[in-house]
């Protein structure tokens, strides 16, 4: 009942036979014959065709649990024959956002390929949440991010710490109220922030600035929500986006104070229309990690890319 495996997990996964035939590259009626066939083996409906998009019952839900776990075993084995012939063969699919993509991992990507130039690299660019959700369905193998994700569900590998700063348009005027706590790009490239008697700035010095910001759930959001409430503040949103860089470069172009991290800081060019502010919170620092789900299989190429990014760290 389980030679059609890869049949009833792309309708799962798709929640469609239209899709799911088109994926597998077979015809809708061959694929529903597939699938009726399987059914009629495990003596129940596998999917509530009478909803839409499909759902699977609670035969349809047990049997891809253990669809999953075999499918687990199978890639198991598959990368252990992968391990045998010293990466002669084999593939990597990494998630992150488009700034680590862009900044971090190319350096990482380019020696791994040069060390194991048989390996196909993938790499998948997506928000936080998707990219968790692609770790948890392994659909990819790791992740790169600063989201926080749940110990429970991700092993983690701790890569850099990074700290966010208020960005502030050098035009504004209340950045005459905080001459003593001013960084510049210089400053923060050497760390300036980081020393503990270096001071952080009050925030209410700009509360009455426009702030342009992130949307929720992202974790600079999180983070910023936090501060402020830790500081008695309240900013005056005049945009929300999606993206950390988008904020900093509306902020370099004077729309809008921001908060942003002292990694995007130190990667992107020095920049004079900008003045920086520590941040004296708990929630200014958190970890970049390394993710991917508990109890997966640490293939070898997963193991030998870790071992990349750690050395350079």
């Amino acid at each position: 009942m389980f030679s059609g495996i890869n049949y009833v997990y792309e309708v799962y996964r798709t929640q469609s036979f239209s899709k799911a035939a088109k994926n597998l590259y077979i015809s809708q009626p061959s694929l529903s014959a597939m699938i009726k066939k399987i059914e009629a083996k495990v003596g129940a409906p596998l999917f509530d065709r009478s909803t839409n998009p499909i759902q699977l019952t609670e035969y349809g839900e047990q049997y891809i649990r253990i669809a999953e776990k075999i499918m687990d075993l199978e890639d198991e084995f598959a990368y252990y024959t992968d391990n045998l012939n010293e990466l002669k063969t084999g593939h990597l699919s990494i998630g992150t956002t488009s700034f680590f993509a862009s900044y971090i991992l190319p350096k990482y990507i380019s020696q791994f390929s040069a060390a194991y130039p048989h390996v196909k690299v993938n790499l998948y660019e997506a928000d936080s949440q998707t990219l968790a959700q692609k770790a948890s369905v392994n659909e990819v193998d790791m992740v790169i991010d600063n989201f926080h994700t749940s110990d429970d569900i991700y092993c983690h590998r701790v890569l850099m710490k990074e700290y966010l700063l208020l960005a502030v348009p050098a035009s504004f005027p209340s950045n005459r109220r905080a001459t003593r706590y001013q960084l510049t790009w210089e400053d923060v490239n050497l760390d300036t922030h980081l020393n503990p008697s270096f001071p952080g700035v009050p925030l209410e010095k700009f509360a009455e600035e426009p702030f342009v910001t992130l949307r929720l759930p992202n974790d600079t959001r999180k983070r910023m929500e936090n501060i402020c409430q830790n500081a008695g503040v309240k900013l005056n949103t005049i945009l929300k986006l999606d993206q950390l860089l988008t904020t900093y470069h509306l902020t370099e172009n004077g729309m809008g104070a921001s908060f942003v991290s002292d990694t995007v800081v130190k990667k992107l060019s020095p920049n004079q229309n900008i003045i920086y502010y520590k941040l004296d919170d708990p929630n200014a620092v958190r970890n970049v990690t390394l993710y991917y789900r508990n109890h997966k299989y640490l293939t070898r190429s997963m193991s030998e890319f870790i071992k990349i990014v750690l050395a350079n760290q």
